[in-house]
């Protein structure tokens, strides 16, 4: 009678033990609230709040994204849905996202399975001996990559779900992809049928997964390295099969051209990188001391590395400086030969190393992007994972010393990165833990000091005599003065003492104004002014409108002025100045920056009707019907008719 690990059993229960461990991991964590561009993306994001379930709501629901101009449609549909059974609950909005994880995680599991099987039939091994081994050697893959600390934030932090959502089709592409092509190189399968599953798994998961992230833009070049490194290319005979050829250079090589000649002449313009502090060259030489930290904080992680708030990274100024630069450079050189010279020999460490470094091709290289987030390690340490555990595992006899030791160390790594990730669900369990955990990880993070700083602001109540208002003003100052700081810590101050009826610092005015006026305002600086605005015309705050106005002139000194911060300063414009033509046409130059933008026209409308220009108002609404997919504009056209009958 066979024993479990002679029947493959042993790998299934090693996945599922996993997936009950992960569950209890992050369990504390499934209790903390909201964090950073949840706000903006979700809790303020009224668009992902529909009143109910008709195709409308869920149409505009699906197109209410701000973080992206492609809107992610797919990933704010569940968020929508999510609001609908249970509202703002963060609770729901976490255990979604762990589902989303687990399920990864039963897809890595299988694709490393897959892998593993198709590089041992490539050596020409028998499946029976090797099949449980396979099982076991993918649930442990499995099992770490769901426990890695470095991934956390694809399930906590609620609003990277999209991250995760556009993953569980890079998955399925891959396995799809690898089981078409396993099939047509059985001498049994003529090819076309297992040709088309492979075709069809790349072309339909790709484009589904781009409704959830950009990030699965990123599929084919996935599969096209694994075909080079598993397949070489080639047919059941050995030679070039002239279809996948072609079909790598229509699908792949001809987009990623025409991508390139798309981004390059905006991105050389100095323009494009005005909202941040680095240029393109001192981005590139950044990201290859990134890409090894990446390394590190994912092998072997410590709480002060994956401190969620990395704004505080010294940007590489040249190749020596910091001196890092240069060896990390070198060390990636030497990870690409590496992977290229073990194709044959060792094809798992050559395709994971592979994998990794192609996962950071989108977020480390040309575009003007954030320089570090953790969740874009979500797919690049499967690779790493998928190099490192079959080669500590599995260390020949040839190598007897060294194959206990081997096994030792993987089941010592497990063990580390599920210590640090349930200490950090732990942190995460609430809002206030949380805050004070990311401020002690990162001493000198400006958004670290502030999120602890605005954490206390929310806990006083706005009461001046809670302790909690004390608490607040050290981290707030603290951040307003770090380098590179926006002026979030300046808007929470004022904001803070104006609600509490507390004298405000003319320090705090002056430093928001020198930020504004010295560099283009980014998305944190344009949502303090909007927040500022809002409280204003609440009658919440009770601001000086010099300074706040002096603000907004400040921000509008730089050349190209984003459309929000238009729109927002024709709002100021027209309700708290009472300058309706300035409103008008601050309102005109927003919709002309962002034509797309539906809210600027219905505002404008608005503003049309309110002055008496009926002809057209009429005229914009005709250009809000054109904008109507899917009815999702319909409430708002009807109420702007509605207007015009008034009139």
């Amino acid at each position: 009678m066979k024993t479990a690990l002679q029947s493959g059993r042993l790998g299934w229960w090693l996945l599922l033990a996993s997936l009950l461990a992960v569950i209890v991991i992050y369990a504390p964590g499934l209790r903390g609230g909201y964090l950073f561009d949840d706000y903006p993306n979700i809790v303020d994001n009224r668009g992902v709040q529909p009143a109910d379930a008709s195709i409308p709501s869920l149409v505009r629901a699906a197109l209410s994204s701000p973080s992206s101009e492609f809107k992610r449609p797919l990933a704010s549909l569940t968020f929508a849905i999510n609001y609908l059974i249970s509202g703002l609950d963060p609770f729901s909005m976490k255990m979604t996202n762990l589902v989303i994880h687990l399920f990864n995680g039963i897809l890595v599991f299988l694709l490393a399975r897959l892998t593993l099987r198709v590089v041992r039939e490539r050596r020409g091994e028998p499946k029976e001996n090797t099949f449980s081994a396979d099982n076991v050697l993918a649930a442990l893959i499995g099992a770490g990559w769901m426990l890695l600390p470095i991934n956390l934030t694809a399930v906590l932090y609620v609003v990277q779900r999209m991250e995760s959502l556009a993953n569980v089709f890079v998955l399925l592409g891959l396995l799809g992809y690898l089981t078409g092509r396993e099939r047509m190189l059985q001498a049994s399968d003529t090819g076309n049928r297992a040709a088309i599953l492979s075709a069809l798994s790349l072309l339909l998961c790709t484009g589904t997964g781009l409704l959830a992230k950009e990030t699965a833009i990123m599929l084919p070049l996935y599969a096209a390295t694994a075909e080079w490194v598993l397949f070489g290319f080639r047919r059941s005979d050995g030679r070039l099969d002239g279809r996948i050829i072609a079909f790598y250079l229509i699908t792949l090589v001809l987009p990623l051209i025409a991508g390139l000649a798309w981004l390059l002449p905006g991105l050389l313009q100095p323009g494009a990188w005005s909202t941040r502090d680095f240029t393109l060259q001192t981005r590139l030489l950044s990201e290859a001391r990134i890409v090894c930290d990446y390394i590190a904080w994912t092998l072997v992680p410590t709480p002060h590395a994956l401190s969620f708030y990395h704004d505080d990274f010294l940007v590489s100024q040249s190749v020596f400086s910091p001196a890092s630069t240069l060896a990390c450079i070198v060390a990636l050189c030497a990870l690409i030969l590496v992977a290229c010279l073990l194709r044959r020999r060792m094809p798992l460490v050559s395709l994971g190393l592979l994998w990794f470094l192609g996962a950071h091709l989108l977020t480390a290289t040309i575009l003007p992007l954030e320089l570090v987030y953790e969740h874009r390690n979500y797919f690049a340490s499967f690779g790493l994972l998928l190099a490192l555990i079959p080669a500590l595992a599995t260390i020949p006899k040839s190598l007897a010393p060294l194959v206990l030791p081997g096994k030792v160390l993987v089941a010592g790594l497990l063990v580390l990165w599920a210590g640090q990730t349930l200490m950090t669900a732990l942190a995460w369990s609430s809002p206030l833990s949380l805050a004070e955990e990311l401020a002690a990880r990162g001493p000198t993070s400006p958004r670290a000091q502030y999120e602890l700083g605005r954490t206390y602001v929310i806990l006083s109540n706005y009461d001046p005599s809670s302790p909690f208002t004390r608490l607040a003003y050290a981290p707030l100052e603290r951040s307003a003065a770090l380098p590179k700081s926006s002026i979030l810590a300046e808007q929470a101050l004022i904001f803070m003492n104006s609600r509490m009826h507390l004298p405000l610092k003319d320090a705090w005015w002056q430093s928001m104004i020198g930020k504004l006026k010295a560099h283009r305002p980014g998305v944190q600086d344009e949502s303090s002014l909007d927040a500022l605005t809002q409280c204003q015309q609440e009658g919440k705050c009770d601001l000086s409108l010099p300074h706040l106005t002096a603000a907004y002139l400040a921000a509008l000194t730089h050349d190209y002025p984003s459309a929000r911060l238009l729109a927002m300063y024709s709002n100021y414009a027209w309700n708290a100045l009472g300058e309706h033509e300035l409103g008008l046409r601050m309102i005109n130059e927003a919709i002309a920056a962002a034509p797309h933008e539906s809210a600027y026209r219905v505002t404008r409308v608005r503003m049309l009707f309110a002055l008496g220009r009926n002809a057209e108002a009429n005229i914009g609404i005709g250009e809000l019907e054109t904008q109507n997919i899917g009815g999702s504009l319909n409430d708002s056209i009807t109420r702007l008719q509605a207007l015009n009958s008034n009139h």
